[in-house]
Formats: C-alpha cells, structure tokens, sequence
C-alpha cells in the first residue's frame, strides 16, 4: 500500500512532468507548484495579449469601414449630379438633331445651306464635348467604384482571415489555460494541499505592481485575490502574505481568522463614511481601498484578548501589522493593515 510520503512524492514526479523539469537537476529547480504556477500565469498573459491584439484589428477594421462609407457616400453625390445633367444634354441632342432643314451634321455633304450646315455642325461638336466630358466623368467614377469595391472586399477578407487566425489563437491559449489549471487542481488534490495554498497557485503577484496605478476604491477584479473566507479579497501582495498569516492562526486556534470587512469599493467607502461620519475614512483615502487593510473579528477586535495578542506577536512576520495610529486615534484593536508604515501613508 502506497504511504502518504510516496503519494506525495509521485505527485511532485508529475508536476515535474508537466513542467519540463528535469529530475536529476532537483537541486537546481524551483518549487515545482510554483513553477506550474508561473505557466498558468503566463498563458493567461498571453491570452490578455493576443485579446488586445484581436480587438486592435476589430478596432482598425471599424474605422476603415467608416472611411469607405464615406467615402461611398461622396461617390453616391456624384453620381446623382450627374444624372441629373446627363438628363438635359440628352434632350438637347435629341431637338439639334430634328431641327428642320439642317439635317443634322450630314448636311455639310450637299442638300442644304452651308450656313445652317455649319451651324449645325458646331452644335452637333458641342454637344459631342459635353458627352465626352460625361462619358470621361462617368469613366472617372466607374473607376473610382471599381477601386472602392475592390479595397473593401479586399480589406474585409484580410481582416476575416486575420480575425480567425487570432481567434484560434485565443482558443488554443484557453486550452492550454483549462489544461494547466486541471493539471494544477490533480497535483494540489494529491498533495492535500490547504485551501491558502490552493487560492495562492491562482494568486500573481506580479498583478500588485499594477493595482497600485488605480485609484483608490477603483483597482479592477483582476488585481485582486479571493480570501479563504467568501466574499472577501485584497490586492495580490496583501492576499499572499495573509493566506500564511490565515494558515498560522489556523494551526494555533483552529479555525480561520473571522474576518468582517477587506478591500472595500469607492461607493462602498461612501457608504461606511455615511454611518460613521468622524470615524471612518474620508471616501478615497482608506486603505481598505488600497486592497491592503483588514477588519477583524472572533477575539481580535478586543484588545488584549488571546487573539489580539496572538496577531501582534505574530502578524509581522507575514507583513501584517496593527498600525500606530489604531491604538488610540480612533481606537481600532479590528483594523490591521499590510505593508510598512511609508507603504500605507
């Protein structure tokens, strides 16, 4: 019967499998989960990429369009201008050529006065200029058409091809995105391993540089880390070290840290600031909007208690600290915060 040690120790095999690591380079190798981690990030990147690649050409595409309507549309002036000159030149030509006794231009070879001949002649030339002028306008749009319609089939076609070709790109990305994710979830179940190291494989940190561009109360979903407890979530940096944090107190008290209030939106700091006008933070300028300040409960919120004590012996070696100013102005034994004092100022 195979023991837990060597349940684990194939499930390491594995994920070395998966990853491309070689066995006889262990020493050389980094944590192999972390190293299936860093892959399932780095599909994710790529499929963002490819994404704002695929909406650039949609983007590009649209305005193309438009200038071709646009252009379609002068076109469309045009040939309405024409029209209606072509209509009156037609019925001219039609009346210089019944005139009476002139005979039309034929009448310079015999029958009739050389006078009207001439004359005739000359309305017959200018009317003939007229035409070929339209005839050569005519010729000008037809050819200006051609060349319309031949740009837009020729751009929509390239920009269908080009669209397929990055959308099968976007698919195979999220393939191997829902491959590497059931890879993980298998080798996390053989190694048992706990729910904080389960939410830290699909934790990047390399997102929390990012969240720190957004303003406070506005970072995105995507630069934010679940909590093991529901509902809650901070920025990516503040999540990883309060998972360790969440699994120590865990072990000592035997249950998760209670947690009553994490990253907290703009509308929700207006909110809060509506109950507690004084006592909260002023809208935009709380770290609960940073996604790096907790509030908490379940003995921590009474000052002196085990679990207070507990959090300030503790706390600080995973990053997390009860701040200066929460001892007395305004008292908040509940509120802790991630970071160094600079960090939340």
């Amino acid at each position: 019967m195979p023991t837990p040690r060597s349940g684990v120790l194939t499930a390491v095999f594995l994920v070395m499998a998966i990853v491309g690591v070689v066995p006889g380079r262990a020493a050389e190798r980094a944590d192999p989960l972390e190293s299936l981690r860093r892959e399932a990030a780095k599909a994710r990147a790529d499929l963002e990429k490819a994404t704002r690649q695929m909406e650039g050409r949609q983007r590009e595409l649209a305005r193309s369009q438009n200038r071709l309507r646009d252009t379609l549309k002068d076109l469309a002036v045009a040939e309405a201008e024409l029209n209606r000159i072509r209509e009156p030149l037609a019925r001219l030509a039609n009346m210089t050529y019944q005139q009476p006794g002139a005979a039309g231009s034929m009448s310079i070879f015999g029958g009739g006065s050389p006078s009207d001949a001439l004359r005739s002649t000359a309305d017959v030339s200018h009317l003939a200029a007229g035409q070929d002028a339209l005839v050569k306008r005519a010729d000008d749009l037809q050819g200006r058409r051609k060349k319309l319609v031949a740009t837009a089939q020729e751009l929509q076609s390239r920009n269908a091809v080009e669209q397929t070709r990055v959308q099968q790109q976007i698919d195979g990305l999220k393939s191997k995105s829902a491959k590497l994710t059931r890879d993980l979830t298998a080798m996390l179940d053989k190694m048992r391993a706990s729910q904080e190291k389960r939410l830290e494989m699909g934790c990047d940190k390399s997102l929390a540089q990012d969240a720190r561009k957004f303003p406070n109360g506005l970072i995105p979903a995507k630069y934010l880390c679940p909590l093991p407890q529901k509902g809650e979530q901070l920025r990516a940096d503040a999540a990883l070290g309060f998972y360790k944090l969440n699994s120590a107190y865990k072990r000592k008290f035997g249950r998760n840290i209670c947690v009553t209030d994490s990253y907290r939106s703009l509308s929700e700091q207006h909110r809060v600031y509506a109950q507690r006008p004084g006592f909260a933070a002023v809208p935009g300028t709380s770290n609960h909007g940073k996604g790096q300040a907790v509030d908490l409960c379940g003995g921590v919120q009474t000052s002196g208690s085990v679990q207070f004590n507990w959090m300030e012996a503790n706390s600080k070696r995973y990053g997390w600290r009860h701040p200066a100013w929460a001892y007395s102005n305004p008292f908040e034994p509940w509120h802790w915060e991630f970071g160094t004092e600079s960090e939340n100022d």
